[in-house]
């Protein structure tokens, strides 16, 4: 039997209607089974979870049946409570499905410490430049002390207190400049 007579033949038919019923059959079954399996037609709403406490997170979505991942805190904000959600990832109002993971930045309890730099010798312009550059507020308390260099600093003073170079204070920490005088040796 030669190919061309072949391929008029009835068997050739039935086996090419079979393949084609396999592969038709194959794909409806494979579909129907990836529809249940993936939760296709599920649609959960992704709640707004911003400046709420880990613990309420928690509920809210263990009532949905979703789950949550801290996965960093952000620099402080004082605008959101302390240990808060500032972002999360789906956004709100997104559709997802069961079990899916809603991962989440959490507000710091505080500032981040910051080394005090030593400025022992620099004119206040530089001092107050240098300290709000790295976070720090410079406070109106100047304290003056007799020294031969006006306006250079001789110190630094946090809640009337001296503090040495390389001390850790919470950014944002007021911090007031002992002064000399320009009349002292």
């Amino acid at each position: 039997m030669s190919l061309f007579q072949f391929l008029k033949s009835k068997t050739f038919f039935i086996q090419l209607a079979i393949a084609v019923v396999a592969t038709l059959l194959f794909v409806f079954l494979l579909k129907w089974w990836l529809g249940i399996t993936t939760n296709h037609s599920q649609k959960i709403e992704v709640p707004n979870l911003h400046k709420m406490s880990l613990a309420d997170v928690e509920k809210k979505l263990e009532e949905l049946n979703l789950d949550f991942i801290v996965i960093d805190s952000a620099s402080y904000n004082p605008n959101y409570p302390k240990k808060s959600v500032i972002e999360q990832n789906p956004e709100v109002g997104d559709f997802v499905k069961e079990r899916r993971k809603i991962y989440l930045t959490l507000n710091p309890s505080k500032y981040r410490d910051v080394a005090i730099p030593d400025l022992n010798g620099r004119t206040q312009r530089q001092a107050t430049t240098h300290l709000r550059s790295i976070g720090f507020k410079v406070g109106d308390k100047v304290t003056y002390v007799p020294d031969i260099g006006k306006n250079v600093v001789r110190g630094l003073k946090f809640n009337g207190e001296r503090i040495q170079p390389g001390q850790k204070l919470p950014k944002q920490s007021t911090i007031n400049l002992i002064l000399g005088d320009g009349n002292g040796n």
